[in-house]
């Protein structure tokens, strides 16, 4: 059994100016890691990586994610290079598809997805251990003898997680990557199902994801987390529900309701305690143990409510 590390989420929208105050909170109450988002159209992953790193003092920041046909690889590793010499041992860099309509949006999904990411994640870690790269003539990605200048090749090399649902991307990420970085919701079937896809042969960090609401009412705390829920049951997140004993009943729920806020009005209690992390801090911590037991090693809390930087407070109550 894993005991996670506990993280917490700096939401795509919090506004910038508030930014860097969410960082040094979450640094002061303890929490072990901080990640941050890079959603088309928000703010972009390294920029706020950096901010928040030079903002703090112990924190780990991760990256989730970075889509990796929306930036060269050599130019990814420039990023995640300066950030670990910066702040060696504080950076885990998130790799992924993105998502395929924003990706297809700015014309960069690519045609072979898996191939390019497999292909891109290999080439990412092997420029940050100082290699020297060249790719095979027809491969999805391109590299003719590239390679750090030595004095950016960081100490401390930064892990770099694969940031996917699917089962052959998750096989995937336990052949090129450290680990995976799980989006919401996490259930601990997801999780295990998860893990028992990505089949590393060795050491593999499971980075999850949840939304979370921490409080003394129970019942406050589930109400407040079922306005974060709207979108479970999308196509996208399929995998996610798929392992799930009330999968098909949830379908059936999302297919009746008119619009994604009556669905989540309508989820059963027994479910949100299930997809989500809310509840009063020993429900809380319960749950935390439970992905700790199918396979998550960091379990990051999505701040519910109007203000995630005083959620920050209760959150901590879970450590």
């Amino acid at each position: 059994m894993t005991t996670p590390s506990l993280g917490v989420l700096l939401p795509r929208d919090l506004p910038a100016d508030r930014v860097l105050e969410h960082a040094r909170r979450a640094e002061a109450l303890g929490f072990d890691e901080l990640w941050v988002v890079e959603d088309l159209g928000f703010r972009g992953g390294a920029a706020q990586a950096a901010a928040v790193l030079a903002a703090t003092e112990h924190i780990h920041v991760g990256i989730g994610i970075v889509p990796a046909a929306a930036r060269d690889v050599a130019f990814a590793a420039m990023d995640a290079a300066t950030l670990a010499r910066l702040f060696p041992g504080r950076v885990t860099f998130g790799v992924g598809h993105g998502m395929p309509d924003w990706m297809r949006s700015v014309g960069r999904w690519p045609a072979r997805p898996l191939t390019y990411l497999q292909e891109y994640t290999a080439a990412l870690r092997a420029l940050l251990r100082g290699e020297t790269v060249t790719t095979a003539p027809g491969a999805a990605v391109v590299l003719d003898a590239v390679a750090l200048d030595p004095s950016s090749v960081p100490d401390v090399v930064p892990d770099v997680l694969l940031g996917v649902r699917g089962p052959r991307s998750l096989a995937a990420a336990g052949r090129v990557a450290q680990g995976v970085v799980l989006a919401e919701p996490c259930a601990p079937a997801y999780v295990r199902a998860a893990v028992e896809q990505v089949a590393a042969t060795g050491p593999s960090r499971v980075v999850t994801y949840d939304v979370a609401c921490v409080d003394d009412d129970e019942a406050r705390a589930l109400r407040t987390a079922r306005a974060g829920l709207t979108w479970i049951g999308e196509p996208d997140w399929a995998p996610h529900v798929a392992p799930l004993p009330f999968a098909a009943d949830l379908a059936d729920l999302r297919a009746r309701c008119a619009s994604p806020e009556e669905f989540a009005a309508a989820l059963p209690d027994a479910w949100v305690r299930e997809v989500a992390l809310a509840g009063t801090p020993a429900d809380v911590r319960e749950r935390v143990a439970a992905r700790g037991a199918a396979g998550a090693t960091t379990c990051v809390l999505f701040p519910a409510g109007p203000d995630p930087v005083a959620a920050l407070e209760s959150l901590a109550r879970v450590r």
